[in-house]
């Protein structure tokens, strides 16, 4: 998946997958995750939001499930 680098203390790199809701986040750690039938608009607000990580941890993690790719 195609991702996007994003300014954040926390996240690297963001990308989505529109068709499959599937959401990709890199950390600064290299750990890289996919998050799982995450609607376009978490996306955008993830893209849109002034801190990244605060988003990620209010309205992604824990509420979407996910695995682990690296």
């Amino acid at each position: 998946m195609q991702r996007t680098p994003v300014s954040s203390s926390n996240l690297a790199s963001v990308g989505y997958e529109p068709s499959t809701g599937v959401l990709e986040i890199q950390f600064r750690s290299r750990s890289i995750y996919q998050y799982f039938n995450v609607p376009t608009s978490a996306y955008q607000g993830l893209m849109a939001a002034r801190s990244k990580g605060s988003y990620h941890a209010r309205f992604i993690l824990g509420k979407y499930r996910y695995k682990r790719l690296a």
